[in-house]
């Protein structure tokens, strides 16, 4: 048993589950994954997730609040961010191509509490992005609507009246129906990406060449706009860095940026999603590390774009924080362009909802395979090879989330998560090269243990520019995690001494 899945000899909640091991669970019958992604699906995934909510509703309230023009700066340096740990994630899942990104990763190298606390905080962060994402999109499609004469009751538009409850009904059926569509299997969601994600980079395309026509330089001064000290939040919606070390980050000025950046973060969060789908690509040493690092390029190089001509269109004070890209388009009397924006964020937002809802399952039936989580859960589907039980539950639990949420409050909750993963990885590269240097590694991170290292100090820069809120919430999520691996996990856990080997196909 020691030598087969724990390699360092580990025990108790810091065994480790070799690679080996890992590998081999993808071939049980009932509890393997069908691969049938290339290189190109794992990248559309990539560009399909990440081009979101940032590029259509972030760039606004960025420019107009914290960086001004900058804020094409502050996208730059959360790509930064997220290309150090790129470079992490792109070796994990070239090396353990198995369900569950991060999760997977951190039991292979820190063991399994670990891999729990890492598998819980993901949970946590697909399933309130896919919740959030959800209700931008019932935004934008009710603004269309709105624009035909159709009007949605107030109590079912998610628009909170002055007395009483709203309910989102639009974020409930489109959570609801991309359930169906990842239970009825992977190709089939790529297929549907493909083709959402085509129409998505259009659209941005569009507002980069049209808007470019209209840029006006006066609009560009001043790019780094003086800092402004305002008064500060009290409580617990201060920045943690400030109850910390008494440091205030201020809007504009070259610190408004690093501000900024801990907010448009939250645009790129979707790379780190398509290494979940390792064990469903056909070739995962080769196209792993495609898929992760080209998606993550081609979204940098539109966000930079779009918030040079959109803060060029219109100055970044009179910026609309809702639909800012619409908006600037509808200032200088082109409003069939706001209208083609308004249905590119809708198609688009599909798609990072549906590759969101992806992500979340493939990790909780990892955690399920593995014990930590019921192993009901992990039955695949006997004809779409798809893990349904899982997909289905966790479907209807985030569309009721999506149905009832407050995106102001849970967006952050998303950052603070994706950081979390960020730091476990690359913290996981340095420690699997120390303990098994013998792993054939398709892609090697270079510059290791420095590269890593400073993934891991970028990351925690960031989580400490979120509020003392958005810890205290994560903090609450993570203790009531490790109460449940207590409970049940660490008792049922395939590792366990005397836990039931389930019979391997060969």
């Amino acid at each position: 048993m020691t030598t087969d899945t724990d390699p360092e000899g580990r025990t108790g909640i810091f065994r480790t589950k070799s690679v080996e091991q890992s590998i081999r669970d993808t071939e049980e019958p009932e509890h393997g994954l069908k691969r049938s992604l290339s290189a190109l699906d794992l990248t559309v995934f990539g560009v399909g997730v990440i081009i979101g909510t940032g590029i259509f509703v972030l760039t606004g309230a960025v420019a107009k609040e914290t960086a001004g023009p900058a804020t094409a700066l502050a996208f730059v340096v959360a790509a930064i961010v997220c290309g150090l740990a790129a470079l992490c994630y792109a070796e994990f899942a070239s090396t353990v191509p198995v369900a569950g990104s991060a999760y997977t990763f951190a039991y292979a190298s820190l063991g399994e509490l670990p891999a729990w606390i890492i598998g819980w905080d993901l949970v946590l962060e697909f399933a309130v992005g896919t919740a959030v994402v959800a209700v931008g999109w019932s935004g934008y499609l009710r603004s269309l609507m709105d624009n035909v004469g159709w009007h949605l009751p107030q109590a079912l538009s998610g628009t909170t009246p002055e007395h009483g409850f709203a309910f989102d009904l639009l974020a409930f059926l489109l959570v609801l129906l991309l359930t169906a569509i990842l239970v009825l299997g992977m190709k089939l969601s790529a297929r549907v990406t493909t083709a959402v994600v085509a129409i998505k980079v259009a659209v941005v395309l569009i507002v980069i060449v049209a808007g470019s026509f209209f840029i006006k330089a006066s609009n560009y001064d001043p790019f780094i706009p003086p800092a402004v000290r305002e008064p500060g939040e009290s409580g617990l919606q201060q920045p943690l860095v400030q109850l910390m070390f008494g440091y205030a980050p201020t809007s504009f000025g070259v610190m408004g940026i690093f501000t900024a950046a801990s907010i448009v973060f939250f645009a790129f969060i979707g790379f780190d999603v398509v290494a979940t789908a390792a064990e469903e690509t056909r070739n995962p040493q080769r196209d792993m590390p495609r898929g992760i690092l080209g998606s993550l390029f081609i979204c940098t190089v539109l966000y930079v774009a779009v918030s040079i001509v959109v803060t060029g269109m219109q100055h970044y004070t009179r910026l609309t924080v809702d639909a800012p890209l619409a908006d600037a388009f509808k200032s200088i009397g082109h409003p069939w362009y706001a209208g083609v924006i308004s249905f590119g964020a809708v198609i688009g937002l599909t798609s990072v909802c549906l590759i969101l809802l992806l992500g979340q399952t493939r990790v909780f039936f990892a955690m399920s395979r593995d014990g930590l989580l019921p192993r009901f859960f992990s039955v695949t589907h006997p004809r779409y090879r798809t893990p349904y039980r899982a997909t289905v539950l966790l479907g209807v639990v985030i569309a009721i989330v999506a149905g009832c949420t407050n995106i102001e409050e849970l967006a952050a909750l998303v950052n603070i998560g994706t950081l979390f993963a960020f730091v476990v990885v690359a913290l996981g590269v340095i420690i699997l090269r120390r303990t098994r240097p013998d792993l054939p590694r398709a892609f090697r991170t270079p510059f290791v243990p420095w590269l890593p290292a400073l993934s891991v100090a970028a990351s925690l820069w960031l989580m400490l520019n979120l509020p003392s809120e958005t810890w205290l919430r994560f903090g609450l999520w993570m203790l009531l995690g490790v109460v449940v691996y207590w409970l049940y996990g660490r008792r049922h856990s395939r590792l366990e001494p005397g836990a039931p080997v389930p019979h391997r196909s060969h």
